[in-house]
């Protein structure tokens, strides 16, 4: 009977004709009794007995197939820098890994009453109308192993926007004097493709060897700077109440200060081998992709 409600369970709701996207545990109890499995049952019940295996039909995540011919190739390439390689070879004490990438439409969004400090038991109180302000473009790069933060921001996203970032980068020290600087960067327009290499190194042939190196599509979770990113709407972005747009922009690049203090290189363990379990396990869910070509 348990696994019966179990399997229950692991059936998308469609599948017993009833019109959700998702099971909660007294749904999944009405469906068991419905389809004759028990003749009576809690949803308290259901839950203690899903919680056996960690079952949780409730949740759900947004994933995707990689769909990049080259995604082996170019994810190898990405995992070996954070590694501290390249081409098969230890990365030069003066060689540097940044992760950029942009976060485009941050808005300004004016509370119509001031937000209320955490009181005893209750905490932060935020008005739920506001006034927008206007919105941003936050342009963040990610030194892999020095744990250091550059950032701008922008009206909008863009070539010249970006190319600002990275003068910003390299005319500072130790990147001017650097042997080589790795960019690694997503395919947004901004930096997509080899044009955009090629625009990079003519833009300024007197700087070291700039290196970009794309992501494949849609892998920005193999991009070091979206862990920043991430801080960032928790830290600073979450709840939105700012007067107007240089106050956000004040906010954010205070904010590069202040993590910088406490901050380390991100732990990464996602590793070659790790790759490759992934992808096999993706070419036996479905071999007509090729991953493992």
């Amino acid at each position: 009977m348990r696994a019966e409600v179990k399997a229950l369970a692991c059936e998308l709701p469609a599948t017993s004709g009833l019109p959700l996207s998702r099971f909660s545990t007294r749904e999944i109890a009405r469906a068991a009794i419905a389809r004759g499995i028990v003749c009576e049952i809690s949803g308290a019940t259901v839950w203690r007995w899903l919680a056996q295996d960690a079952i949780r039909p409730w949740q759900y995540r947004s994933w995707i197939f990689p769909r990049d011919p080259a995604f082996r190739e170019k994810a190898e390439r990405v995992l070996d820098l954070y590694e501290g390689r390249f081409e098969g070879k230890l990365l030069h004490p003066a060689d540097f890994v940044l992760c950029a990438d942009e976060k485009p439409s941050i808005q300004a969004r004016r509370r119509r009453h001031e937000t209320l400090p955490a009181r005893g038991r209750r905490g932060q109180r935020v008005e739920h109308e506001y006034e927008r302000r206007g919105a941003l473009c936050y342009l963040p790069a990610w030194d892999v192993r020095r744990a250091k933060v550059f950032g701008r921001c922008e009206a909008r996203s863009g070539i010249k926007p970006f190319e600002r970032l990275v003068a910003q980068v390299m005319d500072e020290e130790p990147y001017r004097s650097a042997r080589r600087v790795f960019w690694v960067v997503d395919n947004g327009s901004s930096h997509r493709g080899q044009r955009s290499v090629e625009r990079l190194r003519a833009k300024w042939p007197r700087w070291p060897e700039l290196v970009l190196v794309h992501l494949p599509i849609h892998a920005s979770w193999l991009n070091q700077v979206e862990i920043y990113l991430s801080i960032v709407q928790r830290k600073v972005l979450q709840p939105n109440d700012f007067d107007d747009l240089a106050a956000v922009e004040e906010r954010l690049l205070a904010f590069q200060h202040h993590y910088e203090e406490i901050a380390g290189p991100f732990e990464w363990t996602f590793t070659r081998r790790d790759l490759e379990r992934l992808l096999e396990r993706l070419d036996r869910r479905e071999p007509a992709l090729g991953l493992a070509a």
